[in-house]
């Protein structure tokens, strides 16, 4: 594995969303250039904001559009599976901001539940067959990763919530980014976005290294 070793302080942003299917795909391939990283190289993770609040049945033509991606990603990136029971047993929502204002309201109860609330609503989607899109869902990921259920409930839909997402939102967008999950390395305010590659970490260590 390659090591970096910067002369100033760096901090590498992750744009992403929990209910995005390329984002888990992508997480050992993180996961690896993470611990390739030196300590001084701040990792900072923002949620991106895919889709929208929305009530609405989920179009068939998004639906086949969504396994299809499923598909693909098992087929390019080994390790990667996907429970196509979903699609049978829940109602699909094109909505990923509630997943978003998930992780938020984990987070103000302890920082590692970030990564926590992500991790449960990736394996609650792409493997339990569970819908993410449902607030009964989420309070229930809550008290499965030992957060306050009841606290939880209370902020996910809360004004300091909304508020949090729409500037991750901003701050992403600002970034230039729309689509996930992406790289942004921040070099004293000079910023470069490094491609993601999903299986082969130490590319993306490598190009880290050439811009630090």
């Amino acid at each position: 594995m390659v090591r970096i070793e910067p002369d100033m302080a760096s901090t590498l942003f992750y744009i992403h969303d929990p209910m995005c299917s390329w984002c888990w795909g992508f997480r050992r391939s993180f996961g690896a250039l993470v611990m390739g990283l030196p300590g001084d190289v701040k990792v900072e993770r923002l949620l991106g904001g895919l889709a929208s609040d929305s009530d609405e049945p989920m179009p068939d033509q998004m639906r086949a559009h969504l396994q299809r991606t499923w598909r693909r990603i098992q087929a390019r990136i080994p390790g990667t599976h996907f429970n196509f029971d979903f699609w049978s047993r829940c109602s699909p929502r094109r909505s990923t901001w509630p997943a978003c204002r998930a992780v938020i309201a984990a987070r103000r109860q302890a920082a590692p539940f970030d990564q926590a609330m992500t991790d449960a609503v990736q394996r609650a989607y792409y493997l339990e067959a569970r819908n993410p899109s449902d607030r009964e869902t989420l309070i229930s990921l809550a008290g499965e990763i030992g957060a306050d259920p009841d606290v939880f409930d209370r902020d996910l839909e809360s004004d300091e919530t909304r508020r949090a997402l729409a500037a991750e939102i901003a701050r992403a967008r600002e970034m230039g980014v729309d689509s996930f999950p992406a790289l942004v390395l921040d070099r004293s305010g000079s910023r470069w976005r490094i491609p993601v590659e999903y299986t082969d970490p130490s590319a993306m260590l490598e190009t880290i290294g050439l811009l630090l």
